[in-house]
C-alpha cells in the first residue's frame, strides 16, 4: 500500500489511490444496498467508512503503536524501554495498568493531540521520549492494559482502542505465548491486519540455553494456525521477535524495526485496508451470487410462451383464419348464396341478446366497446395495471351433443357462407372440438357444431352464471389466471436462481408487483384482439372482387338462360330455343359452384398466413405486457444486483 500524500494544510493527507478507490466503492456500495439489505448487515462497513473519515481528517504525520499484552508480561517494561525512561508504572500489583499511557516522538506533541483525543489518552498520561531521539519521529507508543484484566473496564478499553490505532506490539512471555485467550480472542480473528503487528516475545533472559530458539519456534507454529501471515524472506506479515526488557536485549532490534516502520508513513493506509478487508469478507454472503445470474433467452422466451398461451394467441390464429375464409367464401361465392346468408344473419340478428363479458383473466366490466389504454399502432397494446377489458356484442347460444352451451359472438352483416349460411361468428369463434380459452371474456371448453335450438341468454348467464340448457360457463379467471401466475413464478425463480437471499428476495417482489395487474392488462390485450379482427382483413384481396365479377356474369348466363327456356315453353321458339336456354343455365349452375371451390382453394395461403399474423401480433401484445410489467422491473433488480457486484468486486479488492 502506498505511502500518505500531503496536503496543503501540512497536517492532513489524501488517501493513496488504491485505498481510496476501495472506500468509495464501499460507500457506493452500502448506499445502493440500504434499501434491499438489513441495516444491521450494513452496520460493520458504515463504521468501517466512519473510522476511515475520522483517521484521515487527523494527523498524517504520525503514526499510533499500541502495546498490548496479557498480565505480567512486560508490556509497560518494554514502554519504558522504548521511552528510555520510566513513563509507565511497573509494580507487582496487578493489574498495574488502570488507564492507556502514551509517549510521543520527537517530544513535541503538535498534530498529535487529536489522535491523543480520539484515543482517550488522558492528559496526565502524555509523555515525551527521555533521549528524543529522531529515528522514532513521528510515532505515538501507546501502553494498554491487560487484555485479560481482572476489571471489565480494561477489557473493554482494550478492545475500544485496538479498532483506533494504527498497529499493535504483541507482548508475550514464555509462560502464557500460548494462552488460548490470545490466540481465540484476538490473534486469530485479527489474522487478517498482519501487516500492522509486531509478535514480540519478552522475557528471553529467564530461559537458559537455546530454550529461547524453541519457544520463538513453537510461537511461529501457533500463529501459522491462526492464520497469521509472518514476515520472512522479505514477505509482508507480522514480525516476530525475541527480546528481554529488563536487560535491554533484542530492544534495539524493535526499536530499529519500528523506525522503518513508522518512516513508510503506510501503517494507516494498511490497517484501513485491514478493515476493509474484514468488512468485505463479512458482506460476501450478502453479494456473491454462487452461480451466474439473469434472464436468459430461453426463460425470455418461456415466458413470452406462457402469456401467449393465457391469452390463447394460437386459438385466435386459427379462428381468424377461418373467418378469412368465410370473408373470402362470402365474397367470392353465388349471389344466390350470399343472399341466403344475409337472410340468414337478419333473422338471428332480430333474436340475439347482449353479452357482457367477464374477463378471463381478471374483472371485467361491460359498456360499448373497449376501453383502450396504451395501445400500439396496430390497437393492440397492454391496459393499465388497474384496467379492466369490456366488450359488447350479439350472442349465438347453440346446444351441443354433450349438454354443453356454446356462446358466440356475432356481427350483424356477416354470413357463415363457408358453412353453408347457418349463422356469423366472431373472431373468437371455435371449430369443432377445439378450445378457445379466451373469448368474449370466457373460457370455452370443446365444443360440436351440432343443430339444436337456439335460446337466448341473458347478461347473468353469459357473463359466468349456468347457461340455459347447459353446463355452468366457466370464468376465465379460474382456467387462465393460474397460468399468468405460474408464469411469473417461473421467471422470478429462474432469475432469482442462485441470487444471496436478500437480492434474490428483491427480485421475487419485483416480479410480484409487476404482476399485480397482469391479468387484466391481458384480458384487455385479447379484447383488443378481437375487436380489431371482428371486421377481418382490413385490405381485401383484388382477386376477390374478380371472382364476385365472374360469379355476377355466371348469374346473369342463368338469369338469362331462365328467360330464354320460359320463352320456349310460352312457345316463343322451336328446339334451338330450349338448347340456347339450357346452356347458359347449366354453364351458370355448374360454374358458381365450380368457381366458389377453385376460390377455397386458392384462399387457404392466405388465410393461413392472416391467422398466424394474427397470432403474432397477439403474441407480441402479451408479451410487451410482461415484458413491461415483469420482465422490465425484474431485469432493473439484476441490474442493480450487477452494480453493487461491481462496487463490492472493488471493496474486496478482487
Amino acid at each position: 500500500m502506498g505511502g500518505y500524500r500531503w496536503v496543503a494544510d501540512g497536517g492532513r493527507r489524501a488517501v493513496a489511490g488504491g485505498l481510496r478507490g476501495r472506500l468509495d466503492a464501499l460507500r457506493e456500495l452500502i448506499a445502493l444496498s440500504r434499501s434491499r439489505l438489513d441495516g444491521r448487515a450494513l452496520e460493520g462497513a458504515g463504521r468501517v467508512l466512519e473510522t476511515a473519515d475520522e483517521r484521515y481528517r487527523l494527523s498524517g504525520e504520525h503514526t499510533v503503536v499500541a502495546i498490548a499484552g496479557a498480565t505480567g508480561s512486560g508490556k509497560s517494561s518494554l514502554f519504558n524501554a522504548l521511552a528510555g525512561a520510566n513513563r509507565s508504572q511497573v509494580g507487582p500489583r496487578r493489574p498495574t495498568t488502570a488507564e492507556p499511557v502514551a509517549c510521543v516522538w520527537p517530544g513535541g506533541r503538535a498534530g498529535a493531540e487529536g489522535l491523543l483525543h480520539r484515543l482517550g489518552v488522558p492528559a496526565h498520561r502524555r509523555h515525551a521520549p527521555a533521549d528524543g531521539s529522531s529515528e522514532l519521529h513521528g510515532l505515538i507508543l501507546i501502553d494498554l492494559p491487560d487484555h485479560d484484566s481482572s476489571a471489565t473496564e480494561h477489557r473493554a478499553q482494550v478492545d475500544r482502542m485496538l479498532e483506533l490505532v494504527d498497529a499493535v506490539i504483541w507482548v508475550v512471555d514464555p509462560e502464557k505465548y500460548a494462552d488460548a485467550v490470545l490466540h481465540e480472542r484476538y490473534l486469530r480473528p485479527l489474522a487478517g491486519y498482519a501487516e500492522v503487528m509486531f509478535i514480540v516475545l519478552n522475557q528471553v533472559d529467564r530461559l537458559p540455553g537455546d530454550a529461547a530458539d524453541q519457544v520463538v519456534d513453537d510461537l511461529r507454529r501457533l500463529l501459522d494456525e491462526d492464520g497469521l501471515a509472518l514476515g520472512e524472506h522479505g514477505e509482508p506479515g507480522a514480525a516476530v521477535l525475541a527480546l528481554s526488557a529488563a536487560t535491554g536485549k533484542g530492544v534495539g532490534e524493535l526499536r530499529e524495526a519500528l523506525g522503518q516502520f513508522v518512516a513508510e508513513r503506510g501503517a494507516a493506509d494498511r490497517r484501513l485496508a485491514a478493515d476493509v478487508d474484514a468488512a468485505a469478507e463479512r458482506l460476501r454472503s450478502v453479494y456473491v451470487a454462487q452461480s451466474r445470474v439473469g434472464l436468459t433467452e430461453q426463460a425470455r422466451a418461456e415466458f413470452d410462451d406462457r402469456l401467449a398461451e393465457a391469452v390463447g394467441a394460437v386459438a385466435t390464429g386459427r379462428a381468424a383464419e377461418r373467418d378469412w375464409l368465410r370473408y373470402a367464401e362470402r365474397a367470392c361465392g353465388s349471389p344466390w348464396v350470399r343472399m341466403r346468408g344475409w337472410r340468414g344473419s337478419r333473422w338471428r340478428a332480430g333474436g340475439s341478446g347482449a353479452v357482457s363479458g367477464t374477463g378471463a383473466l381478471g374483472g371485467g366490466a361491460t359498456g360499448a366497446g373497449p376501453a383502450h389504454g396504451g395501445r400500439g399502432a396496430d390497437g393492440w397494446g397492454c391496459a393499465g395495471r388497474t384496467g379492466t377489458g369490456a366488450e359488447t356484442g350479439r350472442a349465438e347460444v347453440r346446444g351441443t351433443g354433450a349438454g354443453r352451451a356454446e356462446v358466440r359472438g356475432t356481427s350483424a352483416g356477416q354470413s357463415d357462407a363457408w358453412r353453408g349460411g347457418t349463422g356469423s361468428t366472431g373472431v373468437g369463434r371455435a371449430g369443432p372440438g377445439r378450445a378457445v380459452p379466451w373469448r368474449g371474456g370466457r373460457w370455452r371448453g370443446p365444443v360440436g357444431r351440432q343443430a339444436g335450438s337456439e335460446r337466448r341468454p341473458s347478461a347473468a348467464g353469459a357473463s359466468g352464471s349456468a347457461v340455459e340448457g347447459g353446463e355452468p360457463a366457466v370464468d376465465g379467471r379460474a382456467a387462465a389466471r393460474p397460468v399468468v401466475e405460474q408464469a411469473v413464478r417461473t421467471v422470478a425463480g429462474g432469475a432469482a436462481y442462485g441470487l444471496p437471499a436478500p437480492w434474490a428476495q428483491a427480485v421475487r417482489e419485483a416480479a410480484d408487483r409487476g404482476a399485480y395487474g397482469l391479468p387484466e392488462a391481458l384480458d384487455k390485450v385479447a379484447a383488443d384482439a378481437e375487436e380489431s379482427l371482428r371486421g377481418g382483413p382490413a385490405v381485401k384481396p383484388r382477386w376477390w372482387t374478380v371472382a364476385a365479377w365472374l360469379q355476377g356474369m355466371l348469374c346473369v348466363l342463368q338469369v338469362v338462360g331462365l328467360l330464354w327456356l320460359l320463352g320456349a315453353v310460352t312457345g316463343a321458339g322451336g328446339a334451338a330455343a330450349w338448347i340456347s336456354g339450357l346452356l347458359p343455365v347449366l354453364l351458370g349452375a355448374v360454374g358458381g359452384p365450380a368457381l366458389a371451390w377453385l376460390c377455397r382453394v386458392v384462399a387457404r395461403g392466405p388465410a393461413r398466413r392472416y391467422g398466424q399474423d394474427a397470432e403474432r401480433r397477439l403474441r407480441s401484445a402479451a408479451a410487451g405486457c410482461g415484458r413491461a410489467r415483469v420482465l422490465e422491473p425484474v431485469a432493473a433488480e439484476l441490474l442493480r444486483y450487477r452494480e453493487v457486484r461491481e462496487q463490492y468486486a472493488v471493496a474486496s479488492g478482487g
